[in-house]
């Protein structure tokens, strides 16, 4: 049996995010996850959430590790992953009522991040939830100098990465038909920001 991956931010964070997402998808029942990485957020999430269907999707390399955890949870709401670059992702539209991503805006390019709100603008339907866990800037500033200090680090490992300015991701969601609707403050400097998709 392959050993499952451990994160330990995952196991942390894991707990104030589900309390989150408790009240942010009380009432949908087919949620996307983009990025599910080591697994753990979606084994810990959809056993939370047992009425709701929990589809797990990363890039193939991290499969096997989801996998893992998807088995080991013997849970019929907790789906194996897909396949999903969101740079060439094409799902089928108005298929979830909810997406869910942590820590994925700051590790891919500004293009990848454009990508993944399209993508989220097609798939939800409409009054559909988007909840985007990770750190963000406003109003073109830092929260603390950790995170600007995480930022020149990411930035140097490669340019393209980098904490989002949440101003820019407002944009990006009202051209796909997501307003922000709230943001909540979360341990260790970060946050999660919750649109909604607007009827056309």
């Amino acid at each position: 049996m392959t050993e499952k991956p451990f994160a330990e931010y995952a196991e942390r964070n894991g707990g104030p995010i589900l309390d989150i997402l408790r009240n942010e998808f009380s009432d949908r029942s087919r949620v996307l996850e983009i990025g599910s990485g080591t697994g753990q957020h979606a084994a810990r999430f959809a056993a939370g959430l047992p009425g709701l269907k929990w589809q797990t999707s990363d890039v193939d390399e991290n499969h096997l590790g989801i996998n893992a955890w998807v088995s080991s949870s013997r849970l019929d709401n907790l789906l194996p992953p897909l396949s999903l670059n969101v740079l060439g992702a094409d799902l089928p539209v108005a298929s979830y009522d909810a997406v869910f991503s942590s820590n994925t805006a700051h590790i891919m390019s500004i293009e990848a991040v454009e990508k993944m709100f399209r993508l989220v603008g097609r798939t939800l339907l409409e009054d559909g939830v988007f909840c985007l866990y990770g750190p963000f800037r406003q109003n073109g500033e830092f929260n603390t100098p950790s995170n600007a200090a995480f930022d020149e680090s990411l930035r140097s490992r490669d340019p393209s990465m980098g904490i989002r300015d949440l101003e820019v991701l407002d944009q990006l969601g009202e051209a796909n038909q997501l307003s922000r609707v709230r943001l909540y403050a979360m341990p260790a400097n970060n946050h999660i920001a919750v649109w909604h998709k607007r009827p056309r």
